[in-house]
């Protein structure tokens, strides 16, 4: 790797660490050959998230355009002076992701600039578009092109993916409501949220974890317990926000400490040495 495309590299990997330790723990689990990879994913998807997010004083709908362009024309030329685009470029080439995959994604992050309420219909294009389809990229660098692997674990990246974008519905729920304006859950008025719409959400959230633990156990084993670390965060995180009341998720977020972390990434890999995964 030439001294331009590791720098391009560790500017993702920058972005990971200080945005997410969850996951970048996580990806330092993997072997070696995947983190640059996956940290290139993260930044990507990151990025674009900030766009929606944050950029108050700018004008958001034209910023995530550009991105877009300046994505698709990274991938077609195969070099891009934004690090993080040409980063994601090179993964993108060298896995073979589908463009429909990096089109969801921005979809969905584009419904984030106007949508304000989600029925049934627009909830599940928007969970497809902004996690699943993160999932399903990461798992074409899990599968190193083995289209026969990569087919037979899809559903199961889905389901891990949805799991995580709706456990951090619930935990920002307070943000997403008061200062985006923003319910993502459908049918469910957060001025009135109660136990069983709270309940609700959990057998679906609880579903969507079952499944991808099948997954999981399925993956090629220099992936599996990177997987499985963020897996075992976000099930702490969602287990303690289901033994939170109602009315609390929606005044403060539910958080899981740095310490809390650590001891669960050691319980991961004790679960590994006794082939748990």
């Amino acid at each position: 790797m030439n001294l331009f495309d590791e720098t391009c590299f560790e500017c993702s990997k920058i972005i990971t660490t200080k945005y997410s330790t969850s996951f970048s723990k996580g990806i330092m689990a993997f072997d070696r050959k995947f983190r640059y990879p996956i940290y290139a994913i993260y930044g990507f998807v990151r990025y674009a998230d900030e766009i929606v997010d944050t950029f108050h004083d700018y004008d958001k709908a034209k910023l995530i355009a550009s991105f877009r362009v300046q994505t698709f024309e990274a991938i077609a030329q195969q070099i891009s002076l934004n690090p993080v685009l040409q980063a994601f470029q090179q993964v993108v080439n060298r896995y073979n992701i589908e463009h429909e995959l990096i089109d969801a994604f921005l979809r969905s992050m584009e419904m984030d600039l106007d949508k304000k309420a989600y029925d049934s219909s627009t909830y599940q294009t928007y969970i497809y578009g902004s996690a699943e389809v993160v999932g399903l990229m990461c798992l074409h660098i899990f599968c190193e092109n083995d289209k026969a692997m990569y087919k037979q674990l899809v559903p199961m990246a889905r389901s891990l993916g949805a799991a995580f974008q709706k456990v951090n519905f619930l935990r920002d729920v307070k943000s997403d409501f008061e200062e985006r304006g923003r319910t993502y859950f459908p049918f469910v008025d957060f001025n009135r949220f109660n136990e069983e719409d709270k309940r609700a959400i959990e057998a679906d959230i609880e579903k969507d974890f079952d499944d991808a633990f099948k997954g999981i156990k399925q993956l090629p084993r220099g992936t599996r317990l990177g997987v499985y670390v963020a897996y075992i965060y976000y099930r702490q995180l969602f287990k303690k926000i289901s033994r939170t009341p109602a009315n609390t998720i929606l005044q403060k977020r539910i958080r899981i400490s740095d310490t809390h972390k650590t001891a669960l990434y050691f319980k991961a890999v004790l679960h590994q040495k006794l082939n748990v995964i």
